[in-house]
């Protein structure tokens, strides 16, 4: 299957600081869209990302977060907004952390 070029916004590049934003791929590095978008976004940021995910896809990514990739209210919020319930150490290890020693 061929790659799909990212059709995301140059508006939107300083969600993907770490990428140059023509080589992501809309399908394959989903998680990290979805996942910098719904931390950092901005209403526009995210009303594209709701065009153009579906709410399940988006709804799977809060349910399984990266490990590390998530500030706390965010990823709080955003399993309020879709009800769901995750285990503790699951959302603990999703949590961005600065401070080595903060168990």
């Amino acid at each position: 299957m061929p790659k799909v070029k990212s059709k995301i916004s140059p508006k939107m590049k300083w969600l993907f600081w770490s990428y140059d934003i023509k080589s992501l791929d809309l399908e394959e590095d989903k998680d990290y869209i979805i996942t910098q978008t719904l931390n950092y976004g901005t209403w526009e940021d995210l009303n594209w990302l709701f065009k153009t995910y579906s709410r399940d896809k988006i709804k799977k990514v809060v349910k399984h977060p990266q490990r590390g990739a998530w500030f706390k209210k965010s990823l709080n919020f955003w399993t309020l907004m879709f009800n769901i319930k995750p285990q503790k150490d699951v959302f603990k290890k999703a949590i961005f952390n600065l401070d080595p020693l903060k168990k």
